[in-house]
């Protein structure tokens, strides 16, 4: 009996060993885990974005195939998820041959491929990268000092005038380094971006279901459609939040040309999402700041670029941005005005409602893509007007430099990686994508000239690129044989192209979602 006793004690200790040694084995995997995707998200963040919208469009793909396997192509129903996923826009199949569930799916890809939420998910896999251990290792500090509250320990002719803030190397002064970040700061932020995503996009989707439920009009319009209010709101809301210019209905947004308040609505929600994300954040900081008092906000507010987020800018950079992008949609709209006021595209609305879709029209032609009016019958400096604004990057501004931001260039920064050498420009890639798509609908090209033109394909692929959703779509009526079998379409142009085409621009749109990683790409070249 005590021998099976001190047996059994015996394997008891060993299995209680081997829990411990396994307990410690699984803890140390997951920390390696754990530490090794921190470094992968660090160092290789093109990487990361490519493995992360290239799983979730195929993800999509799979569940729209589910949902409803029939009647739609494979490469169509690819495109769809590919291009809900990089919020560009761009369509091959018309919106009504989506089934409820298939939209519900594309409003969930829409939602996780947006600028902002996939900039928040990134933030929160790079937190690791702040030292939370104190300054010891830290060289690079802010020594803005109170020479107010030093005046009286160290007096002497030589002390700045009293109440003045200066830069003094005083041993001794307690130093703020801009190069720490607190965990409290990085959490703090965290809980706005969270709180950004959350309030712009429930809002937007509630303020566009108040209205539908409010007027008449528009509710005839979906009910003829057989399109519920809830999935047009939330579809439509996270759409226009993160630009990507789809909408449940084949005619986009022209059969609401006439409900002026829904295209103001829309309007502040296609802003918050993109182009004016970072003045907006930084408000929002700053109220936050007021409200709660947390030194955490006031930190960030100083010393944006210390936290790492690429969204934050100080204050003179969103002074001069929401100045460039208000004059753009300005100018813009005066344009529209001057040459379309009495085209045919406009020639049912009134004085008002053509003021109001011109500025609907200029604010979606930078990234969000939706329209009131056929673009294909627009005029053609207007076509090239758009083709710029989709070109231009969300944060295209002009901010006169300072001199100091043209010195002290490390050694570190003047040196050349040899691949950076091989890296084209942005024109570059679109004149090569361009070109590629020339010659897979070379066909097409031959036979069909006015609808595959040159330029239709040039502005199909830099509203790809550009994340837009802009396109001059496809016309039977430009075509110079006629064929009784041809059908219009409401979706894209792309939507005519050959399955090469198609895959081509899947590319470009990937590309052009990635095309941050290439804003200084070209710089080998020399054009003497």
């Amino acid at each position: 009996m005590v021998h099976s006793l001190v047996v059994f004690l015996k394997k008891l200790q060993t299995c209680s060993f081997l829990a411990t040694k396994l307990f410690s084995f699984t803890k140390s995997a997951q920390q390696t885990i754990k530490y090794s995707c921190q470094f992968i998200c660090q160092n290789y963040p093109l990487f990361v974005e490519v493995i992360y919208f290239t799983s979730i469009s195929l993800v999509g793909y799979a569940v729209l195939k589910v949902l409803k396997p029939h009647d739609l192509k494979d490469l169509d129903l690819l495109f769809t998820s590919v291009s809900a996923s990089t919020v560009s826009g761009m369509s091959t199949i018309e919106m009504e041959d989506f089934s409820s569930p298939q939209l519900w799916m594309l409003t969930i890809l829409m939602l996780i491929g947006g600028e902002v939420f996939t900039s928040m998910l990134g933030f929160n896999f790079v937190r690791a990268k702040f030292d939370t251990k104190g300054l010891a290792n830290q060289t690079d500090y802010s020594l803005t000092v109170d020479v107010e509250s030093i005046d009286s320990e160290n007096p002497g002719p030589n002390n700045t005038q009293q109440g003045t803030k200066a830069s003094v190397p005083i041993s001794g002064l307690r130093l703020v380094d801009i190069n720490h970040v607190e965990p409290k700061t990085v959490e703090s932020l965290g809980y706005a971006l969270m709180a950004y995503v959350l309030l712009i996009n429930l809002c937007s989707s509630l303020a566009i279901y108040i209205y539908l439920r409010l007027v008449p009009d528009a509710q005839d319009v979906l009910k003829q459609k057989g399109i519920g209010y809830v999935i047009f709101s939330v579809f439509t809301g996270i759409s226009s939040v993160g630009n990507t210019g789809f909408t449940p209905a084949n005619e986009n947004m022209v059969i609401f040309q006439k409900n002026t308040i829904l295209l103001l609505l829309i309007i502040p929600q296609i802003l918050l999402g993109n182009t004016l994300f970072a003045p907006c954040l930084r408000f929002m900081i700053w109220s936050l700041k007021n409200i709660t008092g947390k030194k955490e906000y006031d930190f960030i507010l100083k010393h944006p670029e210390a936290v790492g987020y690429k969204h934050l800018m100080d204050t003179r950079e969103c002074v001069y941005l929401v100045v460039t992008v208000v004059g753009f949609i300005i100018t813009q709209t005066i344009l529209f005005c001057g040459l379309e006021w009495k085209s045919e595209v406009l020639q049912e609305m009134n004085s008002y409602q053509k003021i109001v879709g011109a500025l609907f029209q200029s604010v979606n032609a930078r990234h969000a893509g939706e329209n009131i009016v056929d673009l294909s019958r627009l005029s053609s400096s207007i076509l090239v007007l758009y083709t710029i604004m989709m070109y231009l990057p969300s944060y295209t501004s002009f901010l006169p430099k300072h001199e100091e931001q043209h010195s002290n260039v490390g050694m570190k920064d003047k040196r050349r990686n040899v691949c950076e050498n091989w890296i084209l420009s942005q024109l570059s890639y679109l004149a090569i994508f361009v070109v590629l798509i020339c010659i897979s609908e070379r066909e097409s090209m031959t036979t069909d000239p006015l609808n595959f033109n040159v330029f239709s394909i040039t502005f199909e692929v830099i509203s790809s690129y550009g994340n837009v959703g802009f396109s001059l779509g496809y016309s039977c009526q430009r075509l110079l044989n006629h064929n009784i079998h041809c059908k219009d379409a409401s979706y894209g142009f792309a939507g005519k192209w050959s399955d090469k085409g198609k895959v081509i621009l899947i590319i470009v749109m990937i590309f052009g979602r990635l095309k941050g990683f290439n804003m200084n790409g070209g710089r080998a070249w020399k054009l003497r």
